[in-house]
């Protein structure tokens, strides 16, 4: 037999399919997991949804007016806006501690180059962005060159930060009256716009531009994608040509900007320039950020995700407070709610592992 008909043979009797491979599990659960991989913001939005069906079934029109639901949009928009911030950070699996105490000192630095150095109103709003961006670049130098831990350099910055906001004021608190005569820029975002019978801040207004700019940014440009890739693997992202030290720096300079943006926000909502507001912010903005659905090891979630998280904070507090509900219950609640979001961002994460 020649070799044509041997190699003929042996073709006819060899298998016809190239390669095999083992079926996935396609059950329905199998399916949930996988999609909500894909979008980390489902999860938060269906609570909300499920939450703000409860309350007006319980409270009825006294929860579902106009009124009532704006009024959380105005509770949540300085949380929401620190959130935009903190979502930066941890989405390149760090976490910024400080981002309460420079959204403070940003304000405070706004009220005094306007009152204590009589500087216009326009200088001094650019000082406070500013000191803001200043803040964040120096977590984001210690981070990505000094190579220090995110949690250490923030806790040390929130304190040294912290320090300099008392030293600065001298504890002093700028009235609300005083800004109004003489300085209402700085009370911007505390404008109010009526529409029917809801009511709209700037502030609000200001917080939802923020998190679809962010958003579409985080989403659709390189840099976005560099965040992502950055949180999810960072020696993987920097053979792959990401500049991580850059992008990192650029995350928390944004992050220390979008800070500042809320310390001008935090004076509209308050009306004065107090160095003991917004000391909270911190904690509060982590909140939002884990119950939003992003992740804290970094590399998944969205901003979308994190209003979610602030809203459902607000619609928690305001809920059983109409309610007639001790304040307490509250923090039970979302103490529940953040623990329940950490279980489910880890059954999330088996889908990738």
């Amino acid at each position: 037999m020649s070799n044509t008909q041997e190699f003929e043979k042996a073709a006819a009797a060899s298998p016809t399919t190239v390669a095999e491979f083992a079926s996935h599990d396609t059950s329905l659960v199998k399916r949930l997991q996988h999609g909500l991989h894909q979008t980390p913001w489902a999860v938060p939005a269906i609570v909300l949804a499920g939450s703000i069906l409860v309350f007006g079934l319980l409270l009825g029109q006294k929860f579902f007016s106009p009124f009532a639901l704006t009024l959380i949009l105005q509770q949540v928009q300085i949380v929401g806006i620190l959130g935009v911030a903190q979502s930066l950070v941890i989405l390149t699996a760090g976490i910024d501690l400080s981002v309460g105490a420079i959204m403070v000192l940003s304000s405070v630095v706004m009220g005094l180059v306007s009152f204590r150095y009589g500087l216009p109103t326009e200088i001094a709003v650019l000082a406070g962005i500013a000191c803001g961006t200043l803040c964040g670049y120096i977590n984001g130098f210690l981070v990505a060159v000094m190579k220090l831990p995110p949690f250490i350099v923030t806790l040390g910055m929130w304190q040294i930060v912290l320090a300099t906001n008392f030293l600065y004021s001298a504890n002093e608190t700028i009235r609300a009256q005083d800004i109004a005569d003489q300085a209402p820029l700085l009370q911007f975002f505390g404008n109010k716009i009526a529409v029917g019978g809801a009511i709209f801040t700037y502030g609000v207004i200001f917080l939802v531009l923020l998190v679809l700019v962010m958003a579409y940014a985080l989403k659709q440009t390189a840099w976005g994608r560099h965040v992502y890739a950055v949180g999810d693997d960072p020696e993987a992202a920097e053979l792959a040509g990401v500049q991580v030290k850059r992008t990192l720096i650029s995350v928390y300079m944004l992050s220390g900007l979008v800070c500042a943006f809320a310390g001008w926000a935090l004076i509209g909502r308050i009306g004065s320039v107090s160095p003991t507001s917004g000391q909270l912010g911190n904690i509060e903005s982590i909140t939002a950020v884990v119950i939003g659905g992003i992740s804290l090891f970094g590399g998944r979630g969205s901003i979308l995700g994190m209003l979610f998280g602030a809203l459902i904070v607000g619609v928690f507090s305001l809920g059983l407070r109409l309610l007639g509900a001790d304040a307490q219950w509250t923090y039970l609640l979302i103490g529940v709610l953040i623990i329940a979001a950490v279980t489910v961002d880890q059954w999330i994460r088996k889908v990738s592992v």
